[in-house]
């Protein structure tokens, strides 16, 4: 009869464990929790691709133009460099400082345009990661005032010649 003991013993033993198992931790089924809704539509501000680390990384800087600055401005802010603020975050340009530029769309409307940007200085010394960040903040800014897509081919013109047309890697 030891047996039998022990066979109930182990039974009620299993039933019990699978039991305080099924329970859980003790935690309570409680209602949905709600937040706000995502923030969507574009931001406000010129954005300009920075450098942190190595990689590109979008940062929006105030400006008084309704729907975001123009192009050019936004080059112009780029080739200004990072703000101090930016800069003691690890934020940096491998822009040259001063290049001054000036950004055509080329024919075709809307989805169908294309972006030109006209330095006045050499670009052909320009890194992969300075061409990056004048293609980004170029097309970005024009997306944002609704000139073209954010997907839109950029070709960077020069004295010392014109760069194939590309678009930013993160668009």
């Amino acid at each position: 009869m030891t047996g039998r003991r022990t066979g109930r013993a182990l039974l009620v033993g299993g039933l019990l464990l699978g039991t305080l198992l099924a329970a859980g931790c003790g935690v309570r089924p409680s209602a949905v929790i709600t937040g706000r809704p995502a923030v969507s539509g574009p931001g406000q501000g010129a954005g300009l691709y920075l450098v942190a680390q190595g990689e590109l990384v979008l940062v929006l800087r105030p400006v008084n133009a309704v729907g975001g600055a123009a192009p050019s401005d936004a080059l112009a802010l780029l080739a200004a460099g990072p703000e101090e603020n930016e800069r003691s975050d690890g934020l940096t340009s491998e822009v040259p400082a001063g290049l001054t530029t000036v950004v055509e769309v080329t024919p075709g409307a809307g989805q169908t345009a294309g972006l030109t940007v006209r330095a006045t200085g050499t670009t052909r010394p320009l890194s992969p990661t300075a061409t990056d960040q004048i293609i980004c903040t170029a097309v970005d800014a024009a997306a944002q005032t609704g000139l073209v897509a954010s997907s839109t081919p950029v070709t960077i013109v020069a004295p010392d010649g014109a760069q194939a047309a590309r678009r930013c890697p993160f668009k």
